[in-house]
């Protein structure tokens, strides 16, 4: 047990009125403490800025290595991959995927990927009015990222976004969310067992350097199932939710995208913005290996904490005006919506050019954006849009 007085609460972030509408329990939290006991999950809650941000730049004390998620069994299942580890082992297998999502690997991508935008933005504009989840924000990185990964045209992509839908939602409690998507894991096991075996992958692939890495002794081969998984979960679910949360707050925010028309540059602290205020994780967990003082807390060895990231960049105490969007906040970069730390999202350079590119693309050929309401999608750790109209206005 941690030493002090930690407040309890009944609050559960899990429920599905809490997914749709997180931002007062989280407000709530935060003004309970610096760390909370949840009692529905029996684990404590860190809801606030600072102490997030601590916890993620202290790996040491706020291990992965024991899972990242709210269930001792499934972190027990999940053991191996970068999420799930600690250093020196985390360097080395995030560093496996890294070489290939670092941004100055994917500089020889910017033209392909810009292409891609560009045939996707005039596509949604001649189609009139669409979905910003199945025809913009999931249609994009299921164009791109299979193609760099070099999966089967005819194998796998149809099912790609399921598979991580139901990796992330393995990460939150053992309730039916969770328990809907064992057959999709164990397809996605099945799967990724069968592209690591040399041939399956197109030649020249970030995938297929991975397997010829193994058959020449480079890398062991009981890793590229796990490997290939690090690729696919942060390539999708994270991207699918902040390019659908990109067009609902510009459509509602209409001087702000004039500003973002009349001038580029505001292109990367406006997506900053985006995944600030709409953060694509909502939160993992750590095991606290020694004793440590966090927010005037001591906590104690064996705790299960659980980092609230969307909660961390709606912290008042940090940001100014926290539910406001504003694409000229300074310091935005500051905020952990791709998490922080050694474990920040190593997908994030690819999503980071997916919004831009995307940005840049609607800010040449879109003079507004025509939104309805959304409908928040019920999951375990993404927070995200699952269905909205746009109309995109030349």
């Amino acid at each position: 047990m941690a030493t002090g007085t930690i407040p309890r609460s009944d609050i559960d972030p899990y429920t599905d009125a809490s997914i749709l509408s997180p931002y007062e329990d989280y407000r709530r939290l935060r003004d309970l403490g610096p760390v909370v006991w949840l009692e529905a999950h029996e684990v404590y809650a860190v809801a606030r800025y600072r102490e997030v941000y601590d916890a993620l730049h202290d790996h040491t004390t706020f291990s992965s290595a024991s899972g990242v998620g709210l269930t001792e069994t499934l972190n027990k299942a999940q053991k191996g991959s970068s999420f799930t580890s600690d250093p020196p082992y985390h360097d080395y297998v995030r560093g496996l995927v890294a070489r290939h999502l670092k941004p100055k690997a994917l500089e020889e991508f910017h033209d392909y990927i810009e292409g891609w935008a560009n045939t996707l933005v005039d596509q949604l504009i001649e189609k009139g009015t669409f979905d910003a989840v199945t025809d913009f924000a999931q249609a994009f990185p299921l164009a791109v990222v299979p193609d760099l990964l070099g999966w089967p045209v005819d194998e796998g992509k149809e099912r790609l976004l399921e598979w991580a839908t139901a990796g992330f939602n393995a990460f939150g409690p053992l309730n039916q969310r969770t328990m809907s998507g064992f057959p999709l894991l164990k397809e996605m096991s099945e799967f990724l067992a069968r592209m690591s075996v040399p041939g399956n992958l197109r030649p020249g692939s970030w995938g297929e350097q991975l397997v010829t890495d193994a058959k020449d002794g480079k890398i062991e081969e009981y890793l590229l199932p796990g490997l290939l998984g690090d690729f696919l979960a942060p390539s999708m679910d994270t991207s699918v939710s902040a390019l659908s949360s990109m067009l609902w707050l510009l459509g509602t925010h209409q001087e702000q995208w004039e500003e973002i028309r009349a001038d580029e540059s505001h292109i990367p602290r406006a997506f900053n913005e985006i995944i600030r205020i709409e953060s694509p994780l909502r939160g993992f967990t750590r095991l606290v290996t020694r004793e440590r003082e966090l927010g005037g807390v001591s906590l104690e060895p064996g705790m299960r904490v659980l980092l609230l990231y969307g909660s961390a960049n709606r912290d008042e105490r940090h940001w100014t005006e926290p539910d406001a969007f504003d694409i000229h906040r300074r310091a935005v970069a500051q905020h952990v919506g791709f998490g922080h730390g050694i474990h920040g999202c190593v997908g994030q350079a690819l999503s980071r050019l997916e919004g831009h590119s995307l940005l840049k693309a609607l800010s040449t050929k879109v003079r507004s954006i025509e939104v309805g309401e959304p409908t928040w999608r019920l999951h375990n750790t993404i927070r995200g849009i699952a269905s909205l109209p746009v109309t995109l206005h030349t």
